[in-house]
């Protein structure tokens, strides 16, 4: 028989915040599920993949993805990961050219993933951390997966919780430290860079993740590319308008001086 869970009450009620169950809190009809993507989850990928604009690949020969199965051992087809966010350079965008992918299949496109990007929660934060105990009856960790089998050059961490940025990059066959300068990551590899930026989107003031150029400049999204367009556009007419405006006050100041001499502006050539 189904029981309520006993939550102490108090008086005056505590807020809702404290009490109702997270997603972590609550199991799922699979016991191996530990649970949905949060709204942080599904918003912050949409970020990394609208500013994932490297200077050595066109845009159709990358692939970003989040939360899409990623197959990666062919002697263990049903294995699969589901990374919060990766990016493979060098394939077409498109599976085939033509078609969405449905999943990741790494002995299928020929190309393993260049950076993967995992955002820590309670219940698989040991696992993307790699402290978690191997138990040789299931598969490998997402940690052993990156790390040995698809040697994923760049593995980055981002606890938004504590705003603890950690990335790793493949060296002697292991993952090494990375240095986090002011929050921010370099990947030569890729020539771009990682950041913690603060700022809003999707109208929604946060921390989040993005890339940033060569020079530091945050890579906009489509959108703010269209509005800095707009913005440099008002502002070039603003410009030109002032500019005819000035060349109207001067051309009336000298018409005030010919005529104070005598000579009608009107006649002059």
């Amino acid at each position: 028989m189904l029981t309520r869970p006993s939550i102490q009450q108090t008086d005056p009620p505590r807020p809702a915040k404290e009490t109702l169950p997270t997603m972590y809190d609550l199991p799922s009809e699979d016991p191996e599920e530990p649970g949905l993507p949060d709204e942080f989850h599904d918003l912050q990928p949409q970020l990394l993949s609208a500013t994932f604009r490297l200077p050595d690949y066109p845009r159709d020969q990358v692939f970003t993805a989040s939360d899409l199965n990623l197959y990666y051992d062919v002697w263990h087809p049903l294995w699969y990961k589901r990374p919060d966010w990766f990016g493979v350079v060098g394939v077409p965008r498109l599976y085939e050219r033509r078609e969405l992918r449905l999943s990741y299949v790494v002995w299928q496109e020929g190309v393993d993933p260049f950076v993967v990007v995992e955002l820590l929660s309670p219940s698989t934060e040991k696992e993307d951390l790699g402290t978690s105990e191997r138990n040789p009856e299931k598969p490998p960790t997402k940690w052993e997966v990156y790390e040995q089998i698809l040697r994923v050059p760049y593995y980055i961490v981002y606890d938004r919780y504590t705003t603890q940025l950690r990335a790793f990059a493949l060296s002697g066959g292991y993952y090494q430290a990375l240095e986090v300068m002011n929050s921010r990551i370099w990947l030569p590899g890729l020539k771009i860079g990682l950041g913690l930026w603060q700022g809003r989107f999707e109208e929604i003031e946060e921390n989040w993740l993005r890339w940033y150029d060569t020079n530091g400049n945050w890579i906009p999204t489509e959108a703010e590319s269209t509005q800095q367009q707009l913005e440099q556009e008002r502002l070039r007419t603003e410009q030109e308008r002032q500019r005819a405006e000035r060349e109207q006050q001067r051309a009336e100041r000298l018409a005030e001086r010919l005529r104070a001499a005598g000579i009608n502006p009107d006649e002059v050539v």
